[in-house]
């Protein structure tokens, strides 16, 4: 069983946690509509990519016709 010889101290512990913090996101202005998407990925609010539209949007969904 391993058991450590000396007490590691509170700065050895956190020195070596040093590269554990998040980083913040690096999101970009989409070219179509504006609103910030993450790089290399479809705009969410648009659905573009790389200028086409790659998904298509629907604005409302009534779902009392989709139910009847």
């Amino acid at each position: 069983m391993a058991v450590p010889q000396n007490k590691v101290t509170r700065s050895r512990r956190n020195m070596r946690r040093g590269h554990d913090a998040l980083t913040a996101g690096n999101p970009n202005e989409c070219p179509d509509c504006g609103e910030l998407k993450r790089p290399h990925h479809v705009c969410p609010s648009c659905g573009s990519y790389a200028g086409r539209e790659v998904i298509a949007q629907v604005d409302e969904i009534d779902l009392d016709d989709d139910a009847a």
